[in-house]
């Protein structure tokens, strides 16, 4: 058995050293490139092969210093001698990031040329390839993977520069406060990134408040706890830890950071009155007003609800006051809600309870509820008198009698002070009050149509004051009743009655108005009243209306008939009216005829036949008039303009006028722009002219003027003609224009008869006219023209042949 157990020893030894220098050898390959051969060849040609090779990822250690490094060398069997050229590709070599990998191309040794960042490219894929020395693919290319290893050259880091978190006081060992994290760029699945936490440093706030170590922290998933007791928020607000993180598992690379842990605070302290009795006054009659504060303490966290305080008034039946709190300062405001009365209650004694909005915490004293009690006095004031109802309601009829008493006993004061009344505003001046006892009473008759009722409503104000001189007003509001005041009254006054109607019995509609409002004015009740008008009755349509009927067929006239009318009122008034009638012919429709038609109806006028002659015998008349105009007015004398001169009348006796535009020199009846005054012409010596529609043969009266200096169609010079800029220069104008006349061919001193007026028959005046001056072809004598004065010798010089 020894001898057994002595040879399993030596081979076990003898294993051992051949598996150590077994790992030598394998280490000193690792060392130097291996030759890869992911091409081989079979029998005696180049063969590939059915399946690749498939080559393990090279391993790159990141940042090495020793570069360029040789990783891996491939290599191609062949059976013939033959050059064979390498290359490769992919991220790294030709791609980015570019020139990272190299590779021999007669050798196929791929090198790195630069330190390699995991943290950048963890891993890279090759392809490479096997050519001939013409470019030509020997092999499939192969697939080279490049794995760079991790090195711990990343710290890790926290993920805030600052943490906060909270934890309520008095919390038990083990509670979880927060947690906090960090990051490490390098390898996490190597060592290189696994982190632990741990706390390094501690500090109370206030400083020094706790000097024992309160919280801990788990090393790898970063959660801060508490570990020992003693967190009250009135001792320490919070604390300050410093932390750190290290990778390698704590062994590695560290970085620092902070944790900021406040202590919140729990209602663990109820408020407490302070002091707790408290003496206030209130003055009567007023309402919504403070009165007083009460003050509470309480050590919570200010501004939160385990600070801010809950009043209650736990003996107040009446519901006089009402407290709130100021948020400010957590005081309890006390208010008066309802008005207090002196002289019903002048004192109250109010007790008040406290408490937390939020409840308390069960880690809290168990103390009773904290109490106050606040004593109010009420303050006696001068109070205003009351009106017993405000509006003063009074009802009234309209007439009522002066004097009569309306309202009494309509105020009272509080204070049992001597009162005084007076009216304060009566627009009508229709109230009267007694100034001692406030009795209203009418002063005189209500009128319902007074601007100032509405709506059968009369409004007055009255007022009141007491002995303080505290005065009080009320409105008195007065209904009018409606009463019988006045009479209906009729109307029309006046109309018309048409006799001899055939389809209706005619009548005149009559009505009645009353000033009074219902009930008493309609229904209206209408009848004859008069014993002279028998034949004529009163027939009712409405309630508002009647006709006014004659009972016998009555001749035209005018009539006088009374009616009666009376309303409806208690007591019932009525009224007296002479309405005015006048009977009338009627036509067919039963209206009154006009005042011609009534002729021509009568029998006492004249026929229609008869009638139509006169017609006739007038438009005869009127038409042997028009005839008569006609004959005399194609007996007179027309002006007729032909070529270069007008025609005028032959006889002697025709001395007549013409209107001539005198602001213009020219040639005389010649101008174009004279008024033609054809009824001024002699009617004896109108010559019948070419185209007249007067019958009868043209007679000439008297022979035509014989004009030897008429123009032969020379033509006028043109001259203007301009009115004198001032009325003064009148005779320079003329003058002017005489003297362009001269010196026209076509104007004087050739003459044309001008007709200045019709001054009727047998006139002793010659014409004026050389051409009408006689009645032979000879020269004319114009000395007589010397007699007639000097305005007539210019005239005379200018046809004097000498």
């Amino acid at each position: 058995m020894a001898a057994k157990m002595l040879t399993a020893c030596l081979l076990g030894a003898l294993l051992c050293q051949v598996w150590s220098s077994a790992e030598r050898h394998h280490d000193k390959e690792e060392l130097r490139p291996r030759a890869l051969r992911p091409w081989r060849s079979q029998g005696t040609g180049l063969v590939r092969v059915k399946r690749d090779w498939i080559i393990p990822p090279i391993r790159v250690l990141e940042n090495s210093k020793q570069v360029p490094e040789d990783l891996v060398q491939i290599k191609s069997d062949k059976i013939f001698t033959g050059e064979v050229i390498y290359m490769l590709e992919g991220p790294g070599v030709d791609q980015e990031p570019k020139n990272l990998f190299e590779i021999d191309d007669k050798t196929g040794v791929i090198r790195s040329k630069r330190p390699l960042d995991r943290e950048k490219h963890n891993s890279f894929t090759l392809k490479a390839f096997a050519l001939s020395p013409s470019g030509e693919r020997l092999e499939n290319p192969t697939t080279i993977e490049i794995r760079v290893l991790d090195q711990n050259d990343n710290r890790p880091a926290f993920t805030q520069s600052q943490f906060v978190g909270a934890v309520p006081e008095f919390s038990v060992p083990g509670t979880s406060v927060m947690s906090v994290s960090a990051t490490d760029a390098d390898d996490p699945m190597t060592e290189n990134a696994a982190l632990s936490y741990s706390i390094i440093g501690q500090e109370s706030i206030p400083a020094n408040a706790v000097t024992k170590t309160m919280f801990g922290i788990n090393n790898e998933t970063g959660a801060i706890y508490t570990r020992d007791v003693g967190l009250d928020r009135e001792v320490v607000k919070s604390f300050r830890l410093k932390l750190q993180v290290a990778d390698m598992g704590g062994m590695g690379l560290t970085r620092e950071g902070l944790a900021i842990i406040n202590i919140s605070d729990i209602n663990n302290h109820a408020p407490l009155f302070s002091p707790a009795l408290y003496s206030m006054t209130a003055v009567e009659n007023r309402k919504d007003y403070e009165i007083g504060r009460v003050n509470v303490t309480d050590r919570d966290d200010r501004g939160t609800g385990n600070w801010e305080a809950k009043y209650l008034i736990s003996n107040d039946p009446g519901g006089n006051f009402a407290i709130a709190t100021d948020p400010a300062t957590n005081q309890g405001v006390l208010f008066v809600v309802k008005p207090l009365d002196y002289e019903a209650h002048f004192e109250y004694v109010l007790t008040l309870t406290v408490e937390n909005v939020n409840a308390l915490s069960h880690k809290a004293p168990n103390l009773p509820v904290s109490t106050a009690t606040v004593a109010v006095t009420v303050v006696n004031e001068n109070e205003a008198p009351h009106f017993r109802e405000d509006p003063i309601q009074i009802v009234v009829p309209e007439s009522v009698v002066p004097g009569t008493l309306l309202k009494s006993n309509i105020a009272f004061d509080p204070d049992n002070s001597d009162l005084r009344y007076e009216i304060g505003r009566d627009p009508e001046r229709w109230l009267d009050i007694d100034r001692d006892t406030g009795d209203i009473r009418a002063k005189r008759t209500f009128n319902m149509r007074s601007p100032h009722v509405k709506k059968h409503i009369y409004t007055a104000v009255v007022k009141v004051t007491d002995g303080g001189g505290v005065s009080t007003t009320a409105t008195v509001v007065i209904t009018l009743k409606e009463t019988n005041d006045f009479a209906p009254q009729l109307f029309p006054l006046s109309g018309s009655v048409c006799r001899g109607a055939e389809r209706t019995r005619s009548g005149l509609v009559v009505t009645a108005v009353d000033e009074d409002l219902p009930p008493h004015a309609s229904p209206f009740h209408f009848e004859m009243s008069d014993y002279l008008s028998v034949n004529w009755t009163v027939v009712q349509v409405n309630d508002t209306h009647a006709v006014l009927q004659p009972l016998v067929e009555l001749e035209a006239g005018e009539y006088a008939v009374t009616v009666r009318v009376s309303d409806s009122g208690s007591p019932t008034l009525s009224a007296y009216a002479q309405v005015n009638v006048t009977v009338c012919l009627c036509d067919s429709f039963g209206d009154c005829k006009s005042e011609a038609g009534a002729v021509l109806g009568s029998s006492v006028g004249i026929s229609f036949i008869a009638l139509i002659i006169i017609m006739a015998s007038i438009a005869l008349l009127l038409l042997l008039l028009l005839l008569a105009v006609a004959v005399t007015t194609c007996g007179r004398r027309h002006h007729m303009k032909k070529g270069e001169g007008l025609l005028v009348g032959e006889s002697e006796d025709d001395i007549r006028d013409n209107v001539i535009n005198y602001d213009e020199q020219g040639g005389g009846e010649e101008d174009e722009n004279a008024f033609n005054i054809d009824m001024l012409w002699n009617p004896h010596d109108t010559p019948s002219t070419p185209g007249s529609y007067c019958p009868g043969p043209r007679v000439p009266r008297g022979k035509q003027p014989l004009r030897k200096d008429a123009p032969h169609n020379l033509p006028s010079p043109t001259y203007p003609r301009r009115p004198p800029a001032d009325p003064t220069d009148i005779e320079d104008y003329i003058n002017d224009g005489l003297e362009a006349a001269d010196h026209d061919p076509n104007v004087p001193p050739y003459d044309t008869a001008l007709i200045y007026d019709y001054e009727g028959e047998g006139s002793l005046a010659g014409s004026l006219s050389s051409i009408a001056s006689g009645s032979s072809d000879g020269d004319q004598d114009y000395d007589y023209l010397n007699d007639w004065g000097p305005r007539f010798q210019k005239l005379a010089n200018m046809f004097d042949p000498r």
